[in-house]
């Protein structure tokens, strides 16, 4: 007998609550016979699964069971709580009250050797305030208005179906369904400046998680820099898009979306980039570094 098909059945009847002798064995590569054995172990040592015969019947797990503590193993234990103190220094406010609780639960201390911080230096009322919002609409299913600065367009007003927040390369990122569009989008969370909480609420639907999906088609990139940078090289790129010239300079190879947010990006190299790939690339960014030296020139 597998421990571990006991906890995989278990899991799957506290998230389906019913289920049948035959769907279980299919889903486990078991008999059926196979899986009353496995029941029958469940209810002996004290899980309140049972059985009900007839045409609706099924196995089924009491409504009101609680995961004991004893289920998960104190490794298992650690990284729930470990988990639930990551996802507080997001600005989740129960994060903290629910790590207490486990905890006292798991009769276990959190060993403070991890701290997280996604919020930006100085106030981050305001971050923290739209997080506990968007977490709101998505979990309740409520449509919500935005004012957002775009890079293509400006500002303007959306209402949205938001479906999930997304932390990647730093920022944060709400993926949504976006009602004027008809269509997927990925919003920047800086950018949204305002946001309200509508009474409308919406049936959500799975967002296209295909690979490479973005909100503009990445382009190949080469770059180069002097080695004095070094530092930011790191910071900014990933070590497997990173070759180190003989001269201790660094050639970059990268995919990135070119638009006006990557023509701002290189330019915060100031002369320290120079864009070997795209040709075109490079006279965008010569004519805005002369725009920049026209206006600011003594």
């Amino acid at each position: 007998m597998s421990d571990s098909r006991l906890f995989k059945i278990l899991y799957y009847l506290l998230d389906k609550g019913r289920t049948t002798a035959p769907e279980l064995a299919e889903k486990f590569e078991v008999s059926p016979r196979t899986i009353y054995r496995d029941i029958e172990a469940l209810s002996g040592s004290g899980i309140p699964v049972y059985t009900e015969p007839g045409r609706n019947g099924g196995i089924c797990l009491l409504h009101d069971f609680i995961l004991d503590r004893a289920v998960l193993s104190e490794k298992e234990r650690q990284e729930v709580l470990t988990a639930i103190q990551s996802m507080s220094a997001t600005g989740l406010s129960s994060g903290k009250e629910t790590l207490t609780k486990l905890s006292g639960l798991f009769h276990m201390d959190t060993e403070n050797w991890l701290e997280i911080d996604f919020s930006r230096w100085g106030k981050s009322t305001c971050d923290n305030s739209k997080f506990e919002m968007l977490k709101t609409a998505i979990t309740r299913h409520l449509e919500i208005k935005i004012i957002y600065e775009s890079t293509c367009s400006g500002r303007s007003e959306r209402i949205l179906w938001p479906l999930k927040l997304s932390y990647k390369s730093k920022e944060w990122y709400l993926k949504a369904f976006c009602l004027q569009k008809q269509d997927f989008r990925i919003f920047k969370l800086n950018r949204i400046l305002e946001l309200n909480l509508l009474e409308q609420t919406f049936v959500p639907r799975p967002y296209p998680e295909t690979e490479g999906y973005q909100p503009q088609t990445p382009s190949r990139i080469v770059l180069l820099f002097p080695k004095e940078i070094a530092y930011r090289v790191y910071d900014e790129f990933d070590q497997t898009e990173i070759q180190i010239q003989k001269n201790g300079d660094f050639i970059v190879h990268a995919e990135m979306p070119i638009d006006s947010w990557l023509v701002g990006y290189l330019l915060s190299f100031g002369s320290q980039v120079e864009i070997i790939e795209p040709e075109y690339l490079r006279g965008i960014l010569a004519a805005q570094a002369l725009e920049i030296y026209k206006k600011n020139k003594s």
